[in-house]
């Protein structure tokens, strides 16, 4: 049976370059790429067009490796580029270092057939043939790597619907998710956004005949982010204008809101941004907020609860991964009964306080200062696909005690402060209520995040978070001195969850 394959007619060098583009944003490590073709054909066009996208660098001298057999490239992906051409057998190749190349990056492969069998079967193959002035490519592969292939081909055809055929793309930024971000650049109009978000992956069932992602209300389609968008907009939201959309294929071109940092030049909160966050929450929760949201017309987005069972499959994080990491050991029974009697003692105070829009994940990262605009439009706001109707507390605390970033129990309290008075300028406001609600939020949320950073390292391969638990432990010490919490305190106290020995 013959590997699937997509053909694609390239006109010039210019459409050459723009495949480079497109093959460079679909690396992951461990992919093989495989350029075939006569003298002539392209590869080499191909090949510098495709390290340039990666190394994000236009400029970048690609010189080739006919003599050397390899050259290595930093970039978003490490990326080697081989010539086999002078190889004298396959033998050759760990000599070179493939097999090196590929434990942490990815590889291009001229003259591939030199190679014999000791490359990947998961290899994505592009032959370059003339055709007329110009050229043919057809690319073949299968598995994970060719259907990445094929997503970034439809992202250019996503493209070309919206009129941007010949745009450039550019590696942006990558979340703690399976989005990804692009910018698009058109000569003569400010760069664009591309959101390329697939339909979720479920998981395994984790309680109930559910997975995590349904009983936490994780967004499964690119429809929450649209619907949610259009409503801070008509709210006077400074959320990115969404200029072209395919929600079935989970393609967003959106306005690039900017770069501006929500923190100083040395990566610290400033606290007059941080109190400015906290007044726009402040505004947000003044409004009303519908549970049903709409996506499109005949798309209808439900906005989920933030009820019991997220709040408790979230924390149950804890003892799934930071536990076992931490201890060397699952949590037992004795622990989880525990966990779960303080918990839900807790959770029975957080039905009583005030709800609003929950965005989940208002903090320095989703959050775009910018200083030439007046009033709110000064904070552009990012990520909240995952949006929830729940304790309007919520996203104080995830601003206040910023996971990404140290904040200073100073500033913390200025921030709260900021939000507090906002409220009572504008009517009656249940203060002990709301900083209640406050510690309880905190506690949830970074008893969730110790989980999930340790997830990230665990089952995702992402070990940087663990950088951040000290400071996630920090946080959960405050949270939990407030008398609302005692339960959960002593729980964590008597089995050392916050001991700063690890």
């Amino acid at each position: 049976m013959s590997e699937p394959s997509i053909e694609l007619f390239l006109p010039d060098e210019p459409a050459t370059q723009r495949l480079g583009q497109d093959l460079a944003m679909a690396l992951r490590p461990g992919d093989v790429l495989a350029l075939e073709g006569d003298l002539g054909a392209g590869k080499t066009t191909l090949a510098r067009a495709l390290i340039r996208t990666n190394a994000g660098d236009r400029e970048l001298e690609v010189p080739s490796p006919t003599f050397t057999l390899v050259q290595t490239y930093e970039g978003r992906v490490p990326l080697s580029h081989f010539d086999l051409y002078r190889l004298g057998s396959a033998s050759e190749l760990e000599e070179l270092g493939f097999d090196e190349a590929l434990s942490g990056g990815a590889a291009i492969i001229e003259w591939p057939e030199r190679a014999a069998s000791r490359l990947p079967k998961s290899t994505v193959t592009v032959s370059l043939l003339h055709e007329g002035s110009g050229r043919r490519a057809v690319v073949s592969g299968s598995g994970a790597a060719f259907d990445r292939v094929s997503r970034s081909f439809a992202i250019r055809a996503f493209l070309a619907d919206a009129g941007l055929a010949d745009a450039e793309r550019a590696p942006f930024f990558t979340d703690a998710s399976a989005r990804f971000y692009e910018i698009v650049a058109v000569q003569g109009r400010p760069p664009l956004v591309l959101m390329n978000s697939p339909r979720l992956v479920l998981g395994p069932v984790v309680r109930n005949g559910k997975a995590y992602a349904e009983i936490a209300h994780t967004a499964q389609t690119v429809a929450a982010f649209v619907a949610v968008d259009r409503a801070l907009r008509e709210r006077g939201i400074c959320a990115p204008e969404i200029f072209h959309a395919d929600l079935d294929q989970g393609f967003l071109l959106l306005e690039h809101l900017g770069t501006g940092g929500f923190l100083d030049n040395e990566g610290r909160p400033v606290a007059e941004r941080y109190a400015a966050a906290a007044e726009l929450l402040a505004q947000i929760h003044l409004q009303s907020w519908p549970d049903e949201l709409e996506a499109a017309p005949d798309v209808i987005h439900h906005v989920p609860p933030f009820d019991r069972d997220a709040l408790t499959v979230e924390v149950d994080l804890l003892l799934d991964w930071y536990v076992p990491w931490r201890t060397g050991r699952p949590a037992d029974a004795s622990l989880r009964a525990g966990f779960a009697e303080a918990w839900n003692a807790v959770f029975d105070r957080l039905d009583r306080a005030e709800k609003s829009l929950v965005l989940r994940d208002w903090h320095s990262p989703n959050i775009i200062w910018r200083p030439d605009r007046e009033g709110s439009a000064c904070l552009g706001i990012l990520d909240f696909q995952d949006a929830l109707i729940g304790p309007a507390a919520y996203d104080v605390a995830s601003l206040a005690m910023d996971a990404r970033v140290t904040v200073p129990e100073e500033i913390e309290r200025a921030t709260v402060d900021a939000y507090v008075a906002a409220r009572r300028e504008s009517g009656d406001f249940e203060e002990a209520k709301f900083r209640e609600a406050y510690a309880i939020c905190a506690a949830q949320r970074n008893t969730k995040i110790l989980g999930i950073f340790v997830r990230l390292k665990e089952r995702d391969g992402k070990p940087g978070y663990i950088r951040h638990l000290p400071r996630i432990r920090t946080y959960l010490r405050r949270a939990l001195k407030h008398p609302a919490l005692a339960p959960v305190a002593a729980l964590y106290e008597s089995h050392g969850l916050l001991a700063e020995d690890a």
